[in-house]
């Protein structure tokens, strides 16, 4: 990420914007079940919200410095932060009831390599377990905000193909502001 939007993710005005708006909105009405699989948690923001809902949380992080951040402030939680990439988990078939990812798919280019994070979330998953995604909607404002960044936004009307191609089914999607939001059963 570029240093203006490494601030602006660590504020706390996003953190009102995920706590507010795009968690409650992407939660509402969603059963992760007891053991969630949350991919490019970044500071935590959404980390914060997920932990006091499921029982079980593991966040992989590909940024060494955010990783270790991330991991020293919940340090004796139910939060287990582990370095990773989420193109390739290490985690067996089916171990997770639950998957979430927030505004982060955005930051994976090519898009081969988005839809690698998708069949691994649809790997990972037990039968029938949820994925919860969001992210934002490309615009010129999005655009000129990721300059110098990695800025690979997946279009809306694309993603219930490809998360079926990924493994998934039942899959919803949603367009609201700031962006989408799907839900999806491996």
């Amino acid at each position: 990420m570029n240093a203006f939007h490494r601030v602006y993710c660590a504020s706390p005005e996003w953190r009102r914007i995920v706590e507010d708006t795009i968690l409650p909105r992407a939660l509402q009405d969603v059963d992760l079940g007891p053991d969630v699989l949350e991919i490019g948690p970044g500071p935590g923001f959404t980390t914060d919200v997920l932990r006091l809902q499921v029982a079980r949380l593991t966040a992989v992080e590909v940024d060494a410095e955010l990783a270790a951040a991330l991991a020293d402030r919940l340090a004796g939680s139910e939060v287990r932060v582990l370095l990773g990439d989420a193109r390739s988990l290490d985690f067996p078939d089916g171990s997770f009831s639950g998957a979430a990812s927030f505004h982060m798919l955005h930051h994976i280019e090519p898009r081969a390599d988005q839809d690698r994070v998708l069949a691994e979330l649809a790997r990972v998953l037990r039968h029938d377990g949820v994925l919860v995604a969001a992210d934002g909607v490309e615009n010129d404002i999005t655009r000129a905000f990721h300059a110098d960044d990695v800025y690979n936004p997946i279009d809306p009307g694309d993603l219930p193909r490809r998360l079926a191609d990924a493994g998934f089914h039942s899959v919803e999607v949603s367009v609201y502001e700031p962006g989408w939001l799907c839900t999806a059963r491996a």
